[in-house]
This record gives C-alpha cells, sequence and structure tokens, in this order.
C-alpha cells in the first residue's frame, strides 16, 4: 500500500528537503525528491558506516572494543599520558564518551589545522573527565575507530567495506573525505545517494543481513543500535542515535537521515539541505 505523502511533501519542500524514500515490510511505500537523486555529503550519517566496519573488524579479530587506545595507538602517544586518557578504550570512541571537554576535529576546524598526523593531533587533547562518563558530540571517537580499522585491515574504508558491506547493497563507488596523511574520515564526508543510504537502513532493519549474506555481525548491530549512554535525550550507541517509539537513526547535518523504526519493520531515509 502506497503511503499519501502530500502533507509531509507541502511541509517539508520549504525546510529544503531533497529527497525521502519510505519502506515498510520490505517493499517501498513512498519516495519524492525535489531534485536530482545524485550521491550528496551525508556529514555524520558516515559515522553509522563506521561503527558497521568496526563490527566486522571485531568479528575478524582484527581489534577489540575493550581494547586501551594506548594499545591501539602507541606511536602516537602524547609525552604524559594522563590517568583517563590510560583508561580509555576502542569503545568509547563509539559511545561520544572519550572524556574530552571539547569537541574536536569538526567541519569548520580541520582546514585550518597544521599537524597532519591528526591521530596525533587528536591525542594531544586534554582527558578531562573518566572515559564513559560523559556525553559530548566529537569526532575524535569515530575517527581514531575509522583508523584502527584501516590500519588493521591493511587499507581504506571503502577498500574494506567494499566487498564487505558496500558493493553487496549495491554502493559500488564513491567517495569519503580523507584526512592529510590519508585515512578516511569516518566521522563524516562520505557521498551518498537517497537509495544508497536508505539500503544501509534496510540493512540495518535486517538485522545486518542482505540477501541471504551476514554482511555485519547480528550481535555487534543489535548492540551498536540500542541505548549505550545517556546524551539528554533517547540516548546513544555505537555511532548511533537512539530517537523516539524505539527508532535509532543514522544521522547528519542539515537533515541527513536513514530512520530505521523496528516495531514498524520500517525504514524511512531522508536527504535535505536544511539549514533552519
Amino acid at each position: 500500500m502506497k503511503l499519501d505523502m502530500h502533507g509531509f511533501i507541502q511541509k517539508a519542500g520549504p525546510l529544503r528537503a531533497l529527497a525521502v524514500v519510505v519502506s515498510r515490510h520490505g517493499e517501498e511505500v513512498g519516495r519524492y525528491a525535489w531534485d536530482d537523486l545524485c550521491r550528496r555529503n551525508v556529514y555524520s550519517a558516515s559515522k553509522s558506516f563506521t561503527s558497521a566496519a568496526v563490527g566486522i573488524a571485531q568479528k575478524e579479530g582484527l581489534l577489540s572494543l575493550d581494547e586501551k587506545l594506548t594499545e591501539a595507538f602507541p606511536e602516537e602517544l602524547p609525552k604524559e599520558v594522563s590517568p583517563n586518557l590510560a583508561k580509555a578504550t576502542v569503545r568509547d570512541l563509539l559511545t561520544m564518551c572519550l572524556g574530552q571537554p571539547e569537541s574536536f576535529l569538526m567541519g569548520g576546524d580541520r582546514p585550518l589545522h597544521q599537524e597532519k598526523n591528526w591521530v596525533k593531533l587528536s591525542l594531544a587533547q586534554p582527558f578531562t573527565d573518566e572515559p564513559g562518563t560523559r556525553f559530548l558530540y566529537n569526532n575524535v571517537g569515530p575517527y581514531l575507530a575509522g583508523v584502527l580499522v584501516q590500519r588493521r585491515a591493511g587499507c581504506d574504508l571503502l577498500r574494506y567495506l567494499g566487498p564487505r558491506l558496500l558493493w553487496p547493497i549495491g554502493i559500488t563507488t564513491t567517495t569519503w573525505e580523507t584526512d592529510p596523511m590519508g585515512y578516511t574520515f569516518g566521522a563524516g564526508g562520505m557521498f551518498l545517494t537517497p537509495d544508497e543510504l536508505h539500503r544501509f537502513g534496510l540493512l540495518c532493519l535486517q538485522k545486518g543481513r542482505w540477501q541471504g549474506r551476514q554482511l555485519v555481525p547480528q550481535a555487534y548491530l543489535e548492540e551498536a543500535t540500542q541505548k549505550q549512554v545517556e546524551n539528554g535525550g533517547q540516548g546513544y550507541g555505537y555511532l548511533f542515535w537512539r530517537g523516539a517509539q524505539g527508532s535509532y537513526r543514522a544521522d547528519g547535518k542539515y537533515g541527513q537521515f536513514s530512520i530505521v523504526m523496528e516495531d514498524q519493520d520500517a525504514v524511512v531515509t531522508i536527504t535535505a539541505e536544511c539549514r533552519q
């Protein structure tokens, strides 16, 4: 049954929505496009792909969520390792509870850094809080998580995720922002069409399974999309936001969403250029 989307279209258009795709019970039930369905920056919705990469890498034995950052990045540690940095783990990278007092590596800041080694730069920031105790939205966590996968796998995130996740769900050659050293920037900058982002949401709804293949480990994905920490709202998982009525989402700036509603067996994906 197709949805009557007239009311949504009238309200979303002035907010600069670009496209919406809705699926329920495995069938597409609605779509509308205000512009071409080309690839655009999905900003921080990229973080959820990085989370999936971590889950796959853990399954392959490349890393552990309980691994200390001091073990993961021994070459880039500051001369003085604070007690809080010494406690921080890969899991803390995924929950936005790293312990740093300010957001770092955000969009407007990245072009200004003279230091090319952003891993070293990130670990040099203060760790003022005990990891796992305070939520702060921060690009350092997903960036470092993505770098760790790349170092352990010996390739960038697009090459790593290509045969494991992207190609099977129909995402072929695309682009993803990189840092000055050539590492994929796992906190943002992936370019996708609305349909490509939507298929990722469908993959999540199907517990990481696609056309008979388990692409993302089910146990990891279930953990990643559940509330792991308080964030002043519905909670936060491993680079996934929790939402109302048991939903969760990949969430990017200016209105890039793939919202998974398990209770309704539905996915709603929106791309936009909403700056209100």
